[in-house]
C-alpha cells in the first residue's frame, strides 16, 4: 500500500482534563498517514488526495474544538479526513502531547488510531 505522510504538524490547542490546560493550552503535534493507491496515478491534483486540504481539516479539528482526551482528538481527525477524502482507503493519525502533565521524565505521549474507509460513520 502506498501512502502520503503529513508528519509533525504543530498546533496550539486546549485539550486536556485539567482546568489549566483549558486556560493555557499546549503544543500538540499531529501525524497523518494517508493510505491510497497512487501507482500509475496521472499527474493531476484532482486524481490524488489533496494534502493541503487534509492539513486544513486537521488544523480545524485540533484547534477549533476542545476535548479532554487525545484519543478523542485522534478519532475526530481520522473520521474527518476519511469523510473529506473519499479516495483514501485508510488513515493513521497520531496525536502527540509532548508536554503532557505527567510527573517524571518522558519524551512524548501520543494516541494512535487507524481507520479504514467506511468505518467513519
Amino acid at each position: 500500500m502506498s501512502r502520503v505522510v503529513l508528519e509533525g504538524l504543530e498546533f496550539h490547542a486546549r485539550h486536556g482534563v485539567y482546568d489549566t490546560e483549558a486556560v493555557l493550552g499546549a503544543r500538540f503535534v499531529i501525524d497523518a498517514e494517508l493510505h491510497y493507491p497512487f501507482a500509475g496515478l496521472p499527474d493531476h491534483l484532482n486524481a490524488a488526495v489533496n494534502y493541503a486540504a487534509v492539513y486544513d481539516a486537521i488544523r480545524e479539528e485540533v484547534t477549533e474544538q476542545r476535548w479532554q482526551l487525545i484519543e478523542v482528538v485522534a478519532d475526530r481527525v481520522a473520521r474527518r479526513v476519511l469523510r473529506d477524502q473519499p479516495r483514501l482507503e485508510s488513515v493513521t493519525v497520531r496525536v502527540h502531547k509532548p508536554f503532557a502533565p505527567i510527573p517524571g521524565v518522558f519524551r512524548d505521549v501520543y494516541a494512535e488510531l487507524t481507520l479504514h474507509q467506511g468505518e467513519q460513520a
